[in-house]
């Protein structure tokens, strides 16, 4: 073991070879946690943007679903309408009715 000479350069590149691991390592640790804290804070970022979209488009439907709302009453009142003058027209045609059945009448049997 005394003959055992180790030239400075080997001795100075394994230092070197060391130190330089121990930085790449200490590197890449610290690239982790600022991946880890860049991670962290777009997650709360994209929770808050989820939660503002998720309530713009509630309110968005919402409003939809008030003017469906309003289109039905009007489509119903418009029904009703219908209905109304359909009862008229028919109320009608049954006097009609009775009025050609008594001009029918007196034209057929003047007399009577």
């Amino acid at each position: 073991m005394e003959q055992l000479k180790l030239p400075i350069a080997l001795v100075v590149a394994m230092v070197l070879q060391i130190s330089g691991g121990v930085w790449w390592v200490s590197q890449q640790a610290q690239t982790i946690a600022n991946l880890e804290a860049t991670v962290s804070e777009m997650s709360s970022r994209m929770a808050i943007e989820e939660n503002v979209n998720m309530k713009r488009d509630v309110e968005q439907l919402k409003k939809e679903v008030e003017n469906i709302w309003e289109m039905e009453n009007s489509v119903s009142m418009m029904v009703t309408e219908q209905i109304r003058v359909k009862a008229r027209i028919s109320v009608l045609e049954k006097e009609l009715q009775f009025f050609e059945r008594d001009h029918n009448r007196l034209t057929q049997h003047p007399m009577e």
